[in-house]
Parts: C-alpha cells; structure tokens; sequence
C-alpha cells in the first residue's frame, strides 16, 4: 500500500470525492480521502491522504487556510455564489472605494456565522445541501470563525479582490454575502482559489494530469510527502531495539525505553508533549504523547504499515 500526502491543485469542475476517485484509478488504491471539502466552482489546493495517512484528513481539516476570493458586490443569490439563482439586485452607485474596504477589514477577529443552506453540513442527518434542493430551508446556527487576515489586492466596484486567511469551518462565500448585506447592496463570491493549507501551498501543488504522469514514469515516490513531514516540529525520538514489539503494538512506554534522534540525547519533556517515534529502521511508528505523572509516554496516533516490517 502507498502511504503519504499529495497536494493535489483541485480544478473547477470537480468536486472533492471526484478527485479522490479519480486518484485512486491513478493510484491503484481504494484507501484514499481527502482533507476538507472545497466547492466544484473553486479550485487550488486540496491536500490528499494515501493509505495510513487516511488517519491524518481529521488533523489537516482542521488547520488555517488561505484564500484569494473575488467578491461581487450589488447581486444576491441564493447559494451565496455566482452558480446560484439571483434573488436580489442592489444599487452599488453610491458606494466608495474606503466604505467597501473599512467595511471588509472590520470583519477581521472572531465573528459569528451563520453556515449557508447550501453546505455539507447536516442536520438530523441530512446534508443542508440536499433540503435546499427540496426547497426547504431549516433553522441553522451560527458558529464563531476566525478571520486571522484580510489583505485587499484590488478594487474596482462592484468587485473586490482580496485574500482570506481564516480558521476551519469559515464559508468564504458566506463572508462575501455578509459584507454584502452590512454595505446594503448585497453581495455574493465570484470566484474561489485555495492558495494554502497549513503547510501546503499552491506553488507546490499538482494537477490530476500531472501525478498521473509522475505515476506512468515510476516517479511517484517524487512527489509523495512522508507521513512524518507532517509533525517535523516534535521531537523525534527512537525506541529501543528490545522494545520495538511493544511500541508496534501501541503500549505505553517508559523514558528509559526511548532516546531522542537528535542531541541531547536526554532530554526534559513536559505534560502533554508529542514526540515522532521510529523504530531502529527508522520506520515511523507514531505520535506518542508524554505523561509527567507517570513520566511515560503514551499512543495518541498509530501510522505504523506492517507491511514495512516485512520488506
């Protein structure tokens, strides 16, 4: 089984799961998933998870991403994008280039969302998206996101370009509806690009057609990012040879049992710190976390292949 991340550059066109089988044709793997769903209208990066790595798309999902949206001001739809159906025209006339950008800047910090109709998130076990076909529209939530930074790269009303960091969960389409509604034109999203996820950039990212190409040229290993690199801020420690058995099959380890693969080779650890555990192949085994009480560590998250102890 091939195990590691792509980062794969989604095309519009498709969706997230269109991807995802697409690569598992490529690949010739079934267990492959993808980090968190990104509109068929949008594009860019969409990292994607290969066999143990399947155990990371929780722990990617939930980091920062950034995007570069152009917001259309004056039109209102009901999917909050341009692919939906116009409910509503409004007069742009009178705005200015310094209203439109205080008004955007001030959506910077926390503020409470409310998540759109159409959306994957489910209630009573029903996609959202699915009772906004059937014409229905059910009470929803709102959930506090993060706006961490908005850079404005251009202006010519009615539309905005800018960039978009934000924590997990934000709907960018969202934001353009509501900074649309403050300015009391309406608004709606243009157009989407990912350009990052946590550690994954648009630079470096690849296109369906592109890793089937590494793919027919046994190349693949080329572009396949390690499980490992995804924790290379944690201290990286190897247990012991007479060990190895308890460690593979995820059981607690003492302090005495391990050393770290960098110096000092003793070091100090404090509650809750996760470390990188291999095995003296240098096969990664895990993320392992320390419990100062007991000074031991313990498994949070196995990515051991078994498969690797054969070869």
């Amino acid at each position: 089984m091939i195990n590691g991340i792509l980062n794969i550059y989604k095309e519009k066109g498709y969706t997230s799961h269109d991807v995802v089988a697409k690569l598992r044709g490529i690949v010739g793997q079934k267990k492959i998933g993808h980090t968190g769903t990104l509109d068929p209208d949008a594009e860019g990066v969409l990292p994607v998870c290969l066999g143990r790595a399947t155990k990371l798309c929780d722990m990617l999902t939930d980091k920062n991403k950034t995007y570069e949206t152009i917001l259309l001001l004056g039109k209102t739809t009901d999917t909050q994008d341009i692919s939906g159906e116009v409910l509503k025209i409004g007069d742009t006339s009178a705005l200015t280039e310094e209203q439109v950008k205080n008004c955007i800047c001030g959506y910077i910090g926390e503020y409470d969302q409310l998540p759109p109709m159409y959306s994957a998130l489910k209630v009573n076990g029903k996609k959202l998206y699915e009772l906004a076909r059937e014409g229905k529209e059910v009470e929803r939530k709102t959930r506090k996101v993060q706006i961490l930074d908005i850079q404005i790269k251009e202006v010519k009303l009615p539309r905005v370009r800018m960039e978009v960091s934000c924590s997990k969960g934000t709907y960018i389409r969202t934001l353009c509806h509501d900074i649309g509604e403050d300015l009391g034109c309406g608004g709606c999203m243009e157009q989407l690009l990912r350009t990052r996820v946590s550690c994954f950039n648009l630079k470096d990212s690849l296109k369906l057609d592109e890793v089937r190409a590494y793919r027919e040229q046994e190349k693949f290993a080329e572009i396949l990012i390690p499980i490992d690199e995804m924790f290379s801020d944690k201290k990286a420690a190897i247990v012991m040879k007479k060990f190895e058995a308890l460690a593979y099959n995820g059981n607690e380890l003492k302090m005495s049992m391990i050393k770290l693969k960098e110096e000092p080779k003793v070091a100090e650890f404090v509650e809750g710190e996760q470390i990188r555990l291999y095995d003296q192949a240098q096969h990664f085994i895990g993320i392992f976390v320390y419990h100062e009480n007991e000074r031991k560590f313990v498994v949070e998250k196995m990515f051991l292949d078994q498969e690797e102890l054969k070869k």
